[in-house]
């Protein structure tokens, strides 16, 4: 990329869609200033706070602060109270849509202001992807629904502040959808409103995330620019699950442990990747509470993995102790996150019943817990999700995971500085 001719020492960007932060973790950990991240849920937006006060935090040596919290000596209104208000302020609760589009504008400006910016170096972010799954209700969507076009929605920012690049993040159905309509409209349109854009289907295990996660990153630079997409590093995983959860709290199900001590020292997979960074302590120790039967289908569905390496399929499953009645599709209801491998993707249903998301241990019989979730998603254990145990699962399931969004903004950092 063409170097400015009086490059600034911080690089600045905008995330939409935000979520709980997973993309924004990666560009700040390269040393990127936020201006505003823009979410519409509220849990999300409470997550989005915490983390820039501990990011905030942690920078002027007074990371006690944030373990107050973590440790419940404080609530949420003292520690926020903690930071410069700009902070919290710069997490906006929008929907982002043509009705709202003005007043965010209008925050950004205030945000900018703030840290004394007058440009966006880089907008990043991914839509909600329902409409472009192919999984369940979500493949029905009718090609009419708004969420299909929310790509647009996000070239206003980029119309907007003419940032140097962006980044735009979403599942593999979008080259699908549609017949691929969707997929060549939007590049369409990027390309229209003066926007080099080209895209890779990346898998997350390639980054070291303990986790088979395909996604679609499309990174668009201006024309004025010289910039070619980026070769990743393949990083060889050769971890595993089991590196995630030996050190975790032994749970039954329905248990719930806000905070607890690790029960075995560290390894090499969670120092080197920073999952355990500092803290003697866990939290988001909450497992669901599950009825006799899923219990009993749980230990089906784990000792069938243990002695012959194969799932349980749900017409397996005698018609006396079925809970799921549905025989004929999504026959892998039931799935075990194995031990010696990658799990398989964590999603947002995750948040709906764990069926899924079975811990591979019989012993402890149950779901995964939010904080193995985080996990899997390489999510570092201070990272703290606010809200129910089901919002947290859901923030997890559709975040990007850190690891990887760390190594996308390290590749754009090159080209950009």
């Amino acid at each position: 990329m063409t170097a400015d001719k009086n490059p600034r020492k911080k690089l600045t960007y905008i995330d939409l869609f935000a979520g709980a932060g997973g993309l924004s973790e990666g560009f700040i950990r390269n040393k990127y200033t936020p201006i505003a991240h823009v979410e519409m849920d509220v849990d999300a937006c409470n997550t989005l706070k915490t983390r820039m006060a501990y990011h905030h935090l942690k920078k002027i040596n007074k990371i006690d602060s944030y373990l107050d919290y973590l440790q419940g000596n404080v609530d949420r209104v003292e520690l926020y109270r903690r930071v410069p208000a700009e902070i919290i302020k710069s997490v906006l609760p929008y929907e982002i849509s043509k009705n709202n589009i003005r007043d965010i504008f209008r925050d950004i400006f205030l945000s900018m202001k703030q840290i004394g910016s007058n440009e966006v170096d880089i907008i990043v972010g991914g839509p909600p992807c329902q409409a472009y799954s192919k999984v369940g209700r979500a493949a029905r969507i009718s090609r009419e629904d708004k969420r299909n076009y929310l790509y647009r929605e996000y070239a206003k920012f980029l119309i907007e502040y003419r940032p140097k690049l962006f980044v735009f993040e979403n599942v593999p159905g979008l080259y699908t959808a549609n017949k691929g309509e969707h997929y060549k409209n939007l590049r369409k349109y990027f390309k229209r409103i003066g926007y080099c854009v080209e895209d890779r289907l990346l898998d997350a295990a390639d980054f070291g995330v303990l986790q088979r996660r395909k996604r679609i990153i499309f990174i668009g630079w201006r024309k004025d620019l010289i910039f070619t997409y980026p070769d990743f590093e393949k990083i060889a995983n050769r971890w595993t699950v089991n590196c995630l959860f030996h050190d975790l709290p032994f749970l039954k199900a329905g248990e719930e442990v806000l905070r607890a001590k690790y029960r075995a020292p560290s390894n090499e997979y969670l120092d080197r990747f920073e999952i355990r960074n500092g803290i003697d302590f866990v939290t988001h120790n909450l497992s669901r509470p599950h009825n006799v039967k899923d219990l009993r289908i749980y230990r089906r569905a784990v000792e069938l993995w243990e002695k012959h390496r194969r799932r349980l399929r749900n017409n397996e499953i005698p018609e006396s102790e079925r809970t799921q009645k549905n025989v004929t599709s999504f026959l892998d209801r039931f799935k075990v996150v194995v031990r010696d491998n990658l799990s398989h993707t964590i999603l947002a249903h995750i948040s709906k019943d764990g069926h899924h998301y079975i811990h591979p241990d019989k012993n402890q019989l149950r779901s995964l817990t939010v904080r193995e979730a985080a996990r899997i998603q390489s999510f570092p254990d201070d990272y703290f999700f606010e809200g129910t145990r089901n919002s947290a699962f859901r923030q997890i399931g559709n975040a990007v995971p850190p690891l990887m969004a760390e190594a996308i903004a390290k590749k754009i950092k090159e080209f950009i500085s």
